[in-house]
């Protein structure tokens, strides 16, 4: 139930499709003018904060019957600053499906399962999200159950070591991907203090003793688990009155009391780092170059020019990949990922490579691609075009309450709200040929890079 930047596995649930009619009439409407309007997100947005700190978001959709409710804990494996503790936001991600005095674990699974609804849950490097899908006929069941877990989550010492168990399986479970592998290896390399170092499941020593952190575990719960760090998003066939509401009656008496860890800043790269991972499988050979970035700021020009910089570049309409995975076939998968992270993340470029023999010459293609980005700014109608496509696959998205929620969880996560949905996309707008040269030049350069490669045993 956890999932980082890098691909950790996330169970999703099934639910039946609201409909691309949700958007099609707007789409159909909107023209380019339109598309450089004030605002992207097409739903009006209802927000309230209670005096406890708890702060809840409602957007009402046109989807009769379905509603999706999101408990958003601005808490992940970045806020683990303890030694040791790497980890720790994904495993309690576990237990807090481990009930309450009123509702025991299997009651409450009863209760979910009684409504027919979907809940789950899963962790990032920068928060968590709990999640349940349901009729709209039983928000109030669902906020009467969910309020519970979070104020009086309850479970003995035994509960809290067989989860640790089942962690500690999951994390040798996800290690037989390369991708993981390659993950861990790349953070912990690429970072030295900041907590970003390590994956969101964490180091595997700090895994392997969470059976022992029963009492940090119950510590853990009054620090973060606090109205003022979590944010309520809720959407679909509700009413913003009815649900602020229901949120003071069962959330009225949680206590507020969140401190911020003291998360400490990464210092400056000066010069490039490497590694080797050896998998014990078989796979194609991987190539991984990351560069320290920014973190998601949409007043920063620069972290969005990087944004599209990494399509441009690297994406299925670029030179490198007609070249390499189109005529010449070296490489079965090549792309960018620039992450948006409340802290600096890395940039990354990632290549699959079919034979070992071309590993550097590949890099060489990927660091003259680079280059050329770094001296020549991009066809200005090429770049126009990607950042439509940006935007309209951005509301393509936005097609069930469900996928309302998905597709704004992070940004409200690691910013407080929405607002920073329309600021994104202003911003994108604003990037001109100009900004990618600059962008490439600050981000993409050697001393700012940490490159892994991964090889199996194929023999």
């Amino acid at each position: 139930m956890h999932y980082h930047r890098a691909g950790w596995c996330r169970v999703l649930w099934g639910l039946s499709i609201v409909g691309i009619s949700l958007l099609a009439g707007r789409l159909a409407a909107e023209t380019r003018a339109e598309a450089k309007s004030e605002s992207i997100f097409p739903y009006k947005v209802y927000q309230q904060s209670f005096p406890n700190g708890l702060k809840v978001i409602v957007v009402p959709l046109d989807s009769p019957g379905v509603a999706t409710y999101w408990s958003i804990v601005r808490t992940g494996s970045r806020d683990e600053v303890e030694p040791g503790r790497s980890g720790f936001a994904h495993f309690f991600e576990h237990m807090m499906f481990r009930g309450t005095k009123k509702y025991p674990q299997d009651v409450y699974d009863d209760a979910v399962t009684s409504m027919g609804a979907d809940s789950n849950a899963y962790t990032t490097d920068d928060y968590t999200a709990y999640h349940m899908t349901m009729a709209a006929e039983d928000l109030e069941r669902v906020v009467e159950i969910e309020s519970d877990r979070f104020q009086n989550l309850s479970y003995g010492e035994q509960a809290f070591q067989t989860e640790a168990g089942a962690v500690y399986g999951e994390y040798r479970k996800s290690i037989t991907s390369p991708f993981s592998l390659l993950e861990e290896k790349l953070h912990d390399i690429a970072f030295d203090v900041h907590t970003y170092k390590h994956t969101t499941i964490g180091f595997e020593a700090d895994i392997k003793a969470m059976p022992k952190a029963y009492q940090y575990s119950l510590e853990f719960f009054r620090r973060f688990y606090r109205p003022d760090n979590v944010i309520l998003f809720i959407a679909g066939d509700v009413k913003p009155d009815t649900v602020f509401a229901l949120v003071k009656k069962y959330y009225g008496d949680w206590k507020p009391g969140y401190e911020a860890p003291k998360v400490q800043p990464e210092p400056p790269q000066r010069g490039e780092r490497r590694g080797s991972v050896d998998y014990p499988g078989r796979t194609l050979p991987l190539l991984q170059m990351s560069y320290k970035g920014d973190a998601f700021d949409t007043e920063n020009p620069d972290f969005v020019a990087a944004v599209l910089l990494g399509d441009l570049a690297f994406g299925e309409t670029s030179e490198i990949y007609r070249k390499l995975v189109l005529n010449e076939q070296k490489v079965q998968m090549i792309g960018a990922f620039t992450p948006l992270n409340r802290d600096p993340p890395l940039f990354d470029i990632v290549s699959m490579v079919r034979d070992e023999k071309d590993l550097v010459a590949v890099q060489q293609q990927i660091e003259e691609t680079l280059r050329k980005y770094q001296s020549e700014p991009p066809d200005k109608q090429r770049l126009e075009q990607l950042k439509s496509r940006y935007r309209y696959a951005f509301l393509m998205g936005l097609d069930s309450p469900k996928a309302v929620a998905e597709e704004l969880a992070r940004l409200i996560a690691i910013t407080g709200g929405v607002e920073a949905v329309d600021k994104y996309y202003r911003a994108m707008d604003r990037v001109e040929p100009a900004d990618i040269v600059r962008a490439a030049r600050k981000y993409f350069i050697p001393e700012r890079r940490t490159v892994i490669v991964l090889k199996g045993n194929n023999s």
